[in-house]
């Protein structure tokens, strides 16, 4: 692999987010950008942003759901690294720190074992999850105009920005994870005369790979492939129950889970 081009496109998505300045997508400009040299340019930065003294607090799937397929122009999968100055803790989320926003309501598991070797199953990631809980996922693209294919997002770390947790706290069994239903609202503008909630999108668990069981254990294994594992007290983003609309600031949204109650973000 060509180590130069593998650090100058690290460093160029690394400068785009620093600097909220998106760049040309590498798969138009460089025809050998596959899906290895994607993932050894989002090891670089992980490893650069590690250096910097920020944490991994866990890892997200992205593109499960065939509206998210359609809605970004790709036929599988994402898969990239959460560090813990992505949580927004309060549901606040610092829109002028990103560029091109979209979010995305799903399912985030909370592990209390590692999940590791290649082989995991469904059942594997039950055992080895602490609780789920609703949340966001707030995504951004450090490509122009999200224009993207499989490799340009793996290498912009699977368009990561921030999530927002929800709190009513379920044990993976408690629950049919497949059968979760979830509709996201947008607050309408109050000085509007409807005022009131507008609704964005909605979906259940079975749009994330059929169950966000799957989808986990379908991390886990593609993670290990590269050496990465899921590690106790991480959190894993499973992937969007529906399309992602765009997000602004002073935008409100709200996703209502069957079993896991409302989560709210608010782009300040």
């Amino acid at each position: 692999m060509d180590e130069k081009r593998v650090e100058m496109y690290a460093r160029e998505l690394f400068d785009a987010e620093r600097n909220r300045a998106a760049i040309p997508p590498m798969t138009e400009r460089d025809d050998s950008f596959n899906l290895d040299m994607a993932y050894a340019v989002q090891m670089a930065n992980v490893s650069r942003v590690l250096a910097m003294g920020h944490r991994i607090c866990g890892k997200k799937i992205g593109l499960t759901s065939l509206p998210m397929q359609k809605q970004m122009g790709v036929n599988e999968p994402d898969y990239g690294h959460l560090f813990a100055a992505m949580a927004c803790v309060d549901g606040q989320v610092p829109a002028d720190a990103l560029i091109q926003p979209k979010i995305e309501a799903e399912l985030a598991f909370i592990l209390k074992k590692d999940l590791r070797g290649g082989s995991v199953t469904a059942a594997d990631v039950a055992d080895a999850t602490d609780y789920v809980v609703g949340a966001f996922e707030i995504v951004d693209s450090r490509v122009v105009d999200w224009r993207i294919k499989l490799p340009d997002t793996v290498a912009d770390n699977a368009s990561s920005g921030r999530y927002v947790l929800g709190t009513t706290r379920i044990a993976p069994r408690d629950v049919d994870l497949a059968g979760v239903a979830m509709k996201l609202y947008k607050l309408k503008d109050s000085s509007q005369d409807e005022g009131g909630m507008e609704l964005m999108g909605e979906g259940v668990g079975a749009a994330v790979l059929g169950d966000p069981l799957v989808a986990v254990a379908w991390l886990a294994n593609k993670l290990w492939s590269y050496g990465v594992a899921l590690e106790a007290g991480e959190t894993v983003l499973s992937g969007a129950f529906s399309a992602a609309p765009a997000a602004r600031k002073g935008d409100v949204f709200q996703a209502e889970f069957t079993h896991f109650g409302c989560v709210e973000a608010r782009f300040i």
